[in-house]
């Protein structure tokens, strides 16, 4: 049988959050590569409609929901798992950046903001899929979202970023040992600077500067985020867990 990054993902069902911004596209796309069935959670119906419209596969489903709602991620989960067959992988990659140029412009509502969609929502929505992964018996992939700032503290004023993000590589190991038993894998994938709308917050001066602290000499593409997503879903990554992928040019080493 010839290697394939999205090894054992046919017919799996799979949750992505984020899915609407230029890397969720991505790591959907990747998905119904693989032939998965993809629930794709974001805030906005009408992108979800349009970009599941737009996949190769069948039997997929977008789904608007605010993550903030703790309470809703149960029934979320449970939706995933009637209407897709299974809930194999949650690809948690839903996230906020709010930059402030100094400390004392960040306000309680950055910080509450930023932590209950990075960090908060990602532990419970981990531990509702979780709880469905152990329930079915078949193992499962839980794959979370960090960023190059948990280990940097942050550039251009993301320091309130930076701390949810640290609490999401803590987070995803603890979780990495409570469901091992259970032949659930639990990763974090870190991106560095990646070629998306996000980038444009900077200033053409500062974002030809950022290359050049990059070893590889260019930004990521969605894409290639999204290609170490599904390995890290798929069979091949059976034994990886605990651990965090950094897809950042070398950026950071």
């Amino acid at each position: 049988m010839a290697w394939s990054v999205g090894a054992g993902l046919e017919g799996k069902g799979i949750i992505v959050t984020g899915a609407a911004g230029g890397i969720g596209q991505a790591v959907i796309r990747a998905f119904d590569a693989t032939g998965a069935r993809v629930m794709a959670v974001d805030v906005d119906q009408a992108k979800l409609d349009e970009l599941v419209g737009g996949l190769a596969g069948r039997g997929h489903i977008g789904v608007a929901a605010d993550l903030r709602i703790i309470s809703s991620h149960d029934a979320l989960v449970e939706r995933a798992r009637r209407e897709l067959g299974n809930v194999y992988v949650l690809a948690n990659l839903a996230a906020v950046l709010r930059r402030r140029s100094s400390l004392e412009e960040i306000t309680e509502d950055d910080w509450d903001f930023q932590h209950d969609i990075n960090l908060k929502s990602a532990f419970f929505l981990c531990r509702a899929a979780g709880k469905a992964m152990v329930a079915q018996g078949n193992g499962g992939r839980l794959i979370t979202f960090a960023s190059q700032a948990w280990w940097t503290g942050g550039f251009g004023g993301s320091v309130v970023y930076a701390a949810s993000k640290g609490g999401v590589v803590s987070m995803t190991r603890g979780l990495a040992r409570t469901f091992g038993p259970h032949r659930i894998t639990v990763n974090a994938v870190s991106p560095g600077y990646i070629a998306t709308d996000m980038m444009h917050e900077i200033d053409e001066a500062g974002r030809e500067a950022v290359k050049r602290m990059i070893p590889a000499g260019r930004y990521g593409t969605p894409e290639e985020v999204a290609a170490a997503m599904t390995f890290l879903a798929s069979d091949d990554a059976a034994y990886i867990t605990g651990q965090v992928l950094r897809v950042n040019g070398g950026m950071v080493m």
